[in-house]
């Protein structure tokens, strides 16, 4: 009987999107359900000590699947096979597959296969081949999946229908799930698109909502995960009334080619030029272009909206003097880059890193964080360790840095306000009277931060004539 692949550890629309991807090869696949806490304690159970909270969440969600399957008269050892991303460095990141083995064998799984994609080399081990067509199906899978999740993040706080925007991102999935299975090209993606771009344009919003954006960044894993991991720390800074700014995966695969690259020059430039390394060079080279142009193309079948990725070599400048970007392991000097970034370049008006007790990768970008506080002190920033537990101790901290960016947030909007000469409560009763100003792709202004206040700049001139036309009791278009 031919094995069904499990993965996970990433978000819902993520994996949905890869199952889809890895299916058009002909492997059967399944995605492992969000780790919970059940996970963290299973993890802790099996696993050896001294690791950190990723590997207890990923490997004891696995083997709690395994156990719940074997429940229900599974033989899980000819039915499943596990497929993990492997690496190397210091980051405990490298030893996931060595805990794996190690845990399902104590959980009693002594001949359960684990295959690994190495990200490091490009190669694979086990049940499956990661070759070229693979590879250009995931990128298709996670592109999308990434767009889909930032355009809900800055859709979803400001419906006047509370689960609308999610409703459509679940059909949304649906749709591009079945696209990508069927191993749809780039040209019948977008038409895709297209059609979820205006299944999303029915959405109705109210930009009146002064929201600060917060930016979450961090380990890969902490800062990307939607679940009892983080605390869901994404949908609960929602409820707290923040809009939050997700980190795509894009990015995290656009630095690890960007990283190649220049580890490519050093040698050049340390043992001369040669062929192989010039071949090599081009090829990277080449990948990364066409993975950053079809981010875009993706991007822009949905009117622009979803955040573009910032340049590798941009981040890399930004971070000379806090953080040499020769130092790898975690998200290396991501960390201190996305922090300047995000302040530098007004993208956000709080930053929060979240990463797990005891990273040692985070902790040495925390080091450098306080020269870049010293450095930029308008900035509001808070670095959260997440333990499975001490939950309220750490939403009690955010909360605080939380309420400066909400202030931050409407002193900008009140600027903008004086400007206009449409006031909050007045701009709010111009968004209910004119059904095109509660469209979610309404023009955004490259001004400000929030939201409203990119809203409020762009639209100025249809607001104002939405009031002429109220005063002078004629019909609103």
């Amino acid at each position: 009987m031919e094995k069904t692949i499990l993965f996970g550890g990433l978000t819902p629309i993520h994996e949905k999107l890869i199952k889809g991807a890895v299916e058009s090869l002909g492997y059967r696949a399944e995605f492992l359900p969000t780790p919970d806490n059940g996970s963290l304690s299973v993890g802790r159970e099996y696993c050896n000590r001294g690791m950190c909270n990723p590997t207890y969440y990923t490997v004891g969600n696995l083997i709690k699947f395994l156990k719940e399957m074997e429940k229900e008269g599974i033989s899980v050892e000819e039915r499943f096979a596990f497929v993990t991303v492997g690496a190397c460095g210091p980051c405990r990141f490298g030893m996931y597959e060595m805990e794996y083995r190690h845990a399902l064998k104590e959980a009693g799984f002594r001949n359960f296969n684990v295959s690994i994609l190495n990200q490091d080399t490009f190669s694979s081990e086990g049940i499956i081949e990661l070759s070229p067509s693979l590879i250009w199906r995931l990128v298709k899978a996670i592109w999308i999946a990434d767009i889909l999740r930032d355009i809900g993040y800055q859709i979803r706080p400001y419906e006047l229908n509370r689960g609308e925007t999610d409703n459509r991102l679940s059909e949304a999935a649906e749709t591009v799930y079945s696209a990508l299975r069927e191993n749809s090209s780039i040209l019948k993606l977008l038409k895709v698109l297209k059609r979820i771009r205006n299944s999303f344009s029915s959405i109705e919003v109210d930009y009146s909502r002064v929201k600060p954006v917060v930016s979450v960044i961090g380990e890969f894993w902490a800062h990307t995960t939607e679940g009892d991991g983080n605390y869901n720390i994404h949908r609960w800074l929602e409820e707290e009334g923040a809009e939050v700014k997700p980190e795509p995966i894009a990015g995290w695969i656009d630095y690890q080619l960007f990283m190649e690259r220049e580890k490519i020059l050093l040698q050049m430039r340390s043992k001369g030029i040669s062929k192989k390394l010039v071949k090599r060079l081009i090829s990277v080279s080449a990948m990364a272009n066409t993975f950053r142009a079809v981010y875009n193309i993706f991007r822009h079948a949905l009117s622009g909206k979803p955040r573009p990725l910032p340049s590798q070599r941009l981040l890399r400048d930004i971070s000379k003097g806090y953080f040499d970007h020769f130092v790898v392991g975690g998200e290396g000097h991501l960390e201190v880059a996305k922090h300047i970034y995000n302040v530098k370049f007004h993208k956000s008006h709080m930053v929060l890193s979240v990463k797990p007790f005891g990273c040692m990768p985070s902790t040495q970008s925390d080091g450098a964080q306080a020269r870049v506080l010293s450095d930029y002190p308008e900035s509001i920033f808070i670095s959260v360790e997440t333990s499975g537990d001490g939950e309220v101790n750490v939403k009690s901290r955010i909360q605080m840095k939380l309420f400066e960016a909400k202030k931050a947030a409407q002193a900008e909007f009140e600027e903008a306000s004086k400007r206009v000469g449409v006031g909050l409560e007045e701009l709010s009763k111009l968004i209910m009277a004119n059904r095109e100003l509660r469209n979610p792709f309404s023009r955004m202004s490259k001004e400000g931060i929030s939201t409203t206040t990119k809203f409020l700049m762009a639209n100025s001139e249809r607001i104002l004539t939405t009031r002429r036309q109220i005063e002078d009791g004629l019909p609103v278009y």
